[in-house]
């Protein structure tokens, strides 16, 4: 529900505070608070961008839909390495291969934020119904070293943090099964996909979901997801329009 997020107009969800973190030197080149407006629009119902529209942004873009409420469209504020330095182009983790992922941060006016890495919400901030404050594992997310690699582990164990309550180190196992092969209508261009459903174990709840995940077909690249934000939270939707580069 996260009914902060949902009730706020578009143009209030599209605008980065005053407080936002600093993103000069970032290849998005979002040099004030005042980009960012120019991007708002009005009302509560869903939202569609022309491709044009999408491709004359200078930002990574997505949309997003909480709880099957409308459609939100999102543009990515910062990007930054699990040190916290900032990243200003993906294909940096070309050269650097045992580099993690890029985490990539997406901004509400209200500071509310998701963070995804590899297509995967991996902490939220400021969001009323509750936040993921962290996610630990000790190897690699399948989604980043590609579901479409036959040699990729299909199985996964991490460990996550979130409120209202006091839910830490609470152990999730998963298990990606390919489900079929289909094609997305994205931005006006088609994009062959493969979708995967990671079944969740959570066994001190001793309970049970399912995200899904549509990778494309030759980079493994996450291209759409639905995924819940914790055991006890909402689901996010989320479709990238315009990847990060």
């Amino acid at each position: 529900m996260l009914k902060k997020l949902i009730s706020h107009p578009i143009s209030r969800l599209l605008l980065l505070s005053a407080t936002a973190l600093s993103i000069t030197g970032c290849s998005q080149k979002i040099t004030s608070v005042n980009d960012t407006v120019r991007l708002a629009v009005q009302g509560t119902a869903d939202v569609h961008k022309s491709a044009y529209d999408i491709a004359q942004l200078p930002y990574a873009s997505t949309y997003v839909r909480i709880n099957n409420q409308s459609q939100l469209f999102m543009v990515l504020a910062l990007a930054e390495s699990a040190s916290g330095e900032t990243i200003t182009h993906a294909a940096s983790k070309a050269s650097a291969p045992h580099v993690s992922p890029p985490q990539l941060k997406w901004l509400a006016s209200d500071n509310g934020m998701l963070v995804t890495q590899s297509g995967r919400i991996i902490k939220t901030v400021n969001l009323s119904e509750g936040n993921l404050l962290a996610t630990h594992s000790n190897s690699a997310d399948p989604l980043a070293l590609g579901l479409h690699l036959a040699t990729t582990p299909k199985q996964w164990q991490r460990s996550v943090d979130w409120q209202p309550g006091y839910h830490s180190g609470y152990q999730l196992d998963s298990v990606f099964v390919f489900d079929h092969a289909e094609v997305l209508t994205i931005n006006g261009k088609s994009v062959p996909v493969l979708r995967f459903n990671e079944n969740v174990s959570v066994k001190q709840l001793n309970q049970h979901y399912s995200n899904t995940f549509w990778v494309e077909q030759r980079t493994g690249k996450v291209i759409k997801s639905l995924q819940y934000i914790a055991p006890s939270l909402p689901s996010v939707e989320m479709t990238i329009l315009k990847p990060f580069s």
